[in-house]
């Protein structure tokens, strides 16, 4: 099995080697995340346990673990949908571009247009291909017809979903089959313009060929996005991502490169975890 899983990243490595996008290298040096001794608890139940991270621009950070351990509730730190959850309490700081998000004087809309999320099922509304991607954009009370316009078409563009409905864009977004329904659902993430995307286990719903697409789709967009995801599929990390994290009973366990991880773990728990001894 880790024999397989190297190989799978080695794969992976040299492809990333001829499609990784020119980076300034200043960039890198500042981290677009940061978090310092993140809690969260749900009611008296820990599900975090005091996680320092930082995550670099342009990078995709997988975050892997079994069920329950607490990676979707990190998650959801970036971009504050734990508030959602009546019992929720946090401690510590998340900081996005150096900024605090969890301040009182935090625009949480202004946020959420920063980092965008994409869910595990498909979610598109019940309109128009059109109307799904422009909502955003007029929630946002942009009236400017030809630039919504502009905006939906490379937006779909961006998630290769042009060509497969420019000429049906009245069409019902539920309509579409899974596959292009969560293309979809970037193609709208991606309208507002964010610098983050938050992607909770996106393919999960989907077919071999639709999850081929998604992944295809997930390594392009780090060319200008900044990507965390959470996946329970190693080998989906193995192949897309450059960074990975392993949590387990709300603790942080291990944190490096995605090829160091799965080759060369630091811990005998991530060993365990991704040769399948447990999880």
């Amino acid at each position: 099995m880790a024999k397989q899983m190297e190989v799978i990243v080695e794969r992976s490595i040299e492809k990333k080697m001829t499609l990784d996008p020119v980076i300034d290298p200043s960039l890198k040096k500042i981290p677009m995340i940061e978090t310092k001794d993140a809690k969260v608890w749900y009611g008296d139940f820990q599900a975090i346990k005091g996680i320092d991270m930082t995550i670099k621009p342009n990078t995709i950070t997988a975050f892997i673990g079994p069920s329950g351990c607490g990676k979707s509730t990190f998650l959801r730190l970036f971009n504050r949908m734990n508030d959602y959850v009546e019992s929720f309490r946090m401690e510590g700081k998340i900081k996005i571009n150096g900024s605090n998000i969890y301040k009182n004087k935090v625009n949480v809309e202004e946020l959420r247009k920063e980092v965008g999320m994409v869910f595990q099922k498909p979610n598109p509304f019940p309109k128009s291909i059109f109307e799904n991607v422009a909502y955003g954009l007029k929630i946002q009370g942009i009236k400017d017809k030809e630039f919504i316009e502009e905006r939906v078409e490379s937006s779909l563009k961006q998630v290769t979903l042009w060509d497969e409905v420019k000429d049906d864009l009245k069409k019902s977004g539920i309509a579409l089959s899974g596959g292009q329904q969560q293309r979809l659902c970037i193609a709208r993430t991606l309208a507002v313009e964010p610098s983050i995307i938050l992607m909770d286990e996106p393919t999960s719903a989907l077919d071999p060929i639709s999850t081929a697409k998604i992944e295809e789709l997930i390594f392009k967009l780090k060319e200008k996005y900044t990507i965390v995801i959470v996946t329970h599929n190693m080998q989906q990390a193995g192949r897309i991502s450059d960074y990975t994290a392993f949590f387990y009973m709300g603790d942080l366990i291990e944190y490096d490169k995605t090829k160091t991880i799965f080759t060369n773990p630091a811990k005998t728990q991530t060993e365990n975890y991704i040769t399948g001894r447990f999880g």
